[in-house]
């Protein structure tokens, strides 16, 4: 497919600075693309391809100051980024809803399940009873949906993604490929006699609107009530959300990292790699963990930057790592103060002998 620069331009509300007629029809890095590529240039550093890029277009912020004549058709925005972004969700949308209805075989669907409009089921896919199936929702082969799912409109699952009974899925949501949603969660009840026994999981998982989850990450289903996705949350690859967690509007979690149960993070949180957070306990909106923290405690102060494990305050940390760091340097000086007060002491007591 070709867009020309003035249909870019009218997708994404910029200006166009060169030829309105210059045609793309694939994206690239900007110091890789060639002739017929797209790209965007949004951090300072890579500015310097502007004016060695061989792209055809190339989207800009609109505070970006060229110092010498450039071969590509620029569009200028507020944020390139985002309006980079923009264009390649559209482009995504364009591209979803050719030949991506209908339900492949084979599969099977339940008759009681109710199936929208244009929607799409690929093949190897299994859809339980009572089940309900959005309009515009896509299915990709090898997906199971247990009984009395809900899996709102324009909502896509791709390959092998699994949901258990009773989980609700909103509008809009992207399940990648592996993600396991309504899992139990893990509760054994420790017996006298060493072993553990197995407490039924009888809740569900909710999703909000506009939530996307990586491949294989996994949230487990409530003991009872449900575990919480809030609107807007973005999952990263291979995270676990233990049963009965809440995870707040507009939340984002990279890979690796596991909230354990009960545990309620608030609105508009950060949360870096390979973190972990302890059960029972609550994060207030806007708190930002360091990659490989460690959390054990509630954080009840909005906005907070923790890093370290156990974590604690970001500034903090940095100055006793910097005191860490000069540790066998002070060591030294306790040395030389220690020695410095035994002559002193010395001295004192020589003299107070000499008066006696």
């Amino acid at each position: 497919m070709q867009f020309t620069a003035l249909q870019i331009a009218t997708l994404i509300k910029g200006k166009i600075e060169g030829d309105p007629d210059a045609k793309v029809s694939h994206v690239a890095k900007i110091e890789e693309a060639g002739a017929g590529s797209l790209s965007f240039i949004a951090n300072p550093k890579y500015e310097e391809y502007l004016y060695t890029t061989n792209a055809s277009i190339i989207i800009v912020n609109d505070t970006l100051e060229v110092l010498e004549q450039v071969k590509p058709t620029l569009i200028r925005v507020k944020d390139a980024y985002s309006g980079f972004a923009s264009l390649l969700e559209k482009y995504n949308e364009i591209i979803s809803r050719k030949g991506r209805n209908g339900i492949e075989q084979p599969s099977f669907v339940s008759k009681s399940a109710s199936i929208g409009k244009d929607v799409y089921i690929g093949a190897f896919t299994y859809i339980g009873e009572n089940v309900i199936i959005g309009d515009n929702v896509k299915i990709y082969p090898g997906c199971y949906i247990g009984d009395n799912v809900v899996v709102n409109e324009d909502s896509q699952l791709f390959a092998g993604v699994k949901i258990y009974d009773g989980c609700s899925i909103g509008s809009r949501v992207i399940l990648h490929s592996g993600a396991v949603i309504g899992g139990d969660g893990f509760g054994f009840a420790p017996q006298k006699d060493g072993t553990y026994r197995k407490v039924p999981q009888i809740g569900n998982v909710i999703i909000e609107d506009d939530v996307e989850i990586g491949a294989n990450t996994t949230i487990d289903r409530a003991t009872m009530g449900s575990t919480h996705i809030r609107k807007g949350v973005k999952l990263d690859n291979l995270i676990q959300i233990a049963h009965n967690a809440e995870i707040g509007e507009n939340t984002v979690i990279a890979a690796q990292t596991g909230v354990s149960g009960s545990t309620k993070l608030g609105k508009n949180c950060i949360v870096g790699g390979q973190v972990g957070i302890v059960g029972h306990i609550q994060l207030a909106d806007g708190t930002r963990i360091n990659a490989q923290s460690g959390l054990s405690k509630s954080v009840n102060e909005p906005n907070q930057a923790l890093t370290g494990s156990p974590a604690f305050d970001y500034k903090s940390s940095l100055r006793s790592q910097a005191i860490f760091r000069n540790l066998p340097e002070l060591q030294q000086r306790i040395y030389k103060l220690e020695e410095m007060v035994a002559q002193l002491s010395s001295q004192l007591n020589n003299q107070e002998l000499k008066e006696k």
